[in-house]
């Protein structure tokens, strides 16, 4: 056994024997607490957001803000995304790591060494002058050594380990969370590129006619060939919007169907419906700020994994104390000489070790594993910070958006009714082609600009429900893994049925206590 060394201090050295005098057993390191965000209690919100949280006069479930738009395609998409989509499928797997990595923390307060070993042997002799002599040699021994958790070595252990599999709980919910934004943003991507490409047609056709009246009057002399050319120009380049368009249109399809672990291509079940671009106001009642960034699944991981760092500080400071375990062996040996008796040879006793000499290695390491929660630390308060950011940012966002469409709505009507009098003053002679033309173009220009600043209102308004955070409880009551991958997991590693197949908590535990 090594003596103490001269850097540990004699204080330690009295508490530490006190301690293995007395069987007291502690746990040394930092209790994990909440850590506080002091700005967020007094964040004096935009008037955009203030309105946003505002408790509307209906009431949806926050855990499923898509219904808001009543669209059942949409619903079947975002369902489908949940259950279906790869990175879902990945961070199930990872829950379940996470519960073997749980497992294997929990059986360290259980003797550490179990092992049983055995020996069969030939023995034999062969010598010039003496006769050959062999007999065979047997022998099996079991040992067993289990350390006792004095200082908490152990069960920080499992502490950190309970802490991460909490934070890939709360990694799934995010999951949950970013797939069905991501489905709902991809919907409503197609549906306003389908409209983009009904205006550009419709707009298409209007223009061709046009050019079709000035090939007629410059035919029979009564119109000049400017005319007609001006009219091919705005008509051919309407024409070239239109693959622009479609190509978009297939790659915000083929992005819906990649998300819903599908082939690329175009979704069947939405061939109806592309006649209008999902829209609806804000229709979920919310928490106050502080709570609602609190609870996104964002903020709950990186705090989950705050709480398994600091387990971490005290399984590395527990091992600046002696481990005391207790230690056991029995054994037995038998020959086949003639004569020869068996003998059981036993011992059970205390260990003890302590590797004073190793004082600065430990040390340092506990300074290791506290350098890196402070770091996770500001990770959370900068991912808190991100969280407010991204809030703020979608309701100005939908707010604005929506004054936008307000004033385009206005230019729209505006616009046509600009086009009905320059056609009416063309055909009377009061005024040249060039003002149809232009009213033709700005018609375009408005009708096109309305159905992309439509689609963008519904874009921050799928961000807005992102930033809160909701989405993801539902995901709570469904099987993490599908009935295929849980028989293929089982079948080729020997999975417990327990681990593969236990519910989550409920979406109402989502903050566990800290554990002391």
């Amino acid at each position: 056994m090594s003596a103490v060394a001269v850097n540990l201090r004699p204080a330690r050295l009295a508490a530490t024997l006190a301690a293995l005098l007395t069987g007291g057993c502690t746990a040394v390191g930092p209790d994990f607490q909440r850590p506080d965000v002091p700005w967020l209690e007094n964040w004096p919100v935009s008037p955009e957001l203030a309105e946003a949280l505002a408790p509307p006069a209906a009431e949806v479930p926050h855990d499923t803000w898509w219904l808001v738009f009543d669209d059942p395609a949409l619903d079947a998409v975002v369902a489908e995304a949940q259950r279906s989509n790869p990175s879902v499928r990945v961070a199930g797997s990872r829950i379940m790591e996470a519960r073997a990595q749980l497992g294997i923390a929990g059986s360290a307060l259980y003797p550490q060494l179990q092992q049983l070993s055995g020996q069969a042997f030939r023995v034999g002799q062969d010598a010039s002058d003496v006769p050959s002599q062999s007999y065979n040699s047997y022998g099996a021994a079991f040992d067993i050594a289990w350390e006792m958790d004095f200082w908490g070595k152990f069960r920080r252990g499992i502490e950190a380990s309970d802490a991460a599999y909490f934070a890939s709980v709360a990694q799934y919910d995010d999951v949950q969370v970013l797939v069905a934004a991501q489905a709902a943003s991809f919907y409503a991507t197609i549906r306003t590129f389908e409209q983009r490409l009904r205006i550009a047609h419709e707009n298409a056709a209007l223009q061709q006619r046009s050019l079709e009246i000035t090939e007629r009057l410059f035919k029979s002399g009564n119109e000049s060939e400017l005319d007609v050319q001006q009219a091919k120009s705005l008509y051919l380049g309407t024409l070239a919007t239109i693959p622009d368009l479609e190509s978009a249109l297939r790659q915000a399809q083929n992005a819906l169907s990649t998300l819903l672990g599908r082939p690329p291509g175009p979704l069947p079940e939405m061939a109806t419906g592309y006649e209008h671009i999902p829209e609806a106001g804000l229709e979920v009642i919310v928490e106050m700020p502080a709570d609602l960034l609190r609870r996104r699944p964002d903020v709950r991981t990186a705090e989950m994994q705050l709480a398994a760092q600091s387990a971490l500080i005290g399984v590395s400071e527990a091992e600046l104390y002696p481990s005391i375990a207790l230690v056991g062996t029995v054994g037995i040996s038998d020959t086949s000489q003639a004569g020869s008796a068996s003998t059981l040879n036993w011992a059970a006793g205390p260990a003890f070790a302590w590797n004073v000499f190793d004082y600065g290695r430990l040390k340092n390491q506990v300074l290791v594993q506290d350098a890196r929660f402070q770091q996770l630390y500001e990770v959370y308060q900068d991912t808190v910070l991100r969280a407010a950011r991204e809030l703020d940012d979608a309701a100005v966002s939908f707010a604005k958006g929506r004054t936008q469409v307000d004033l385009l709505e206005q230019a729209v009507q505006a616009a046509k009714r600009s086009l009905d009098i320059a056609t009416i003053q063309y055909q009377e002679g009061l005024v040249d082609f060039e003002r149809v033309l232009d009213s033709q173009r700005t018609l375009f220009a408005q009708q096109d600009r309305l159905v992309a600043t439509r689609g963008g209102v519904t874009q921050s308004l799928v961000s807005l429900y992102k930033a809160m955070g909701g989405g993801w409880q539902a995901g709570r009551s469904r099987a993490v893994l599908d009935e295929a991958t849980r028989a293929t997991m089982s079948e080729r590693s020997n999975w417990k049925d327990d681990l593969l197949t236990a519910p989550l908590p409920p979406a109402a535990e989502a903050f566990p206590p800290p554990k002391p």
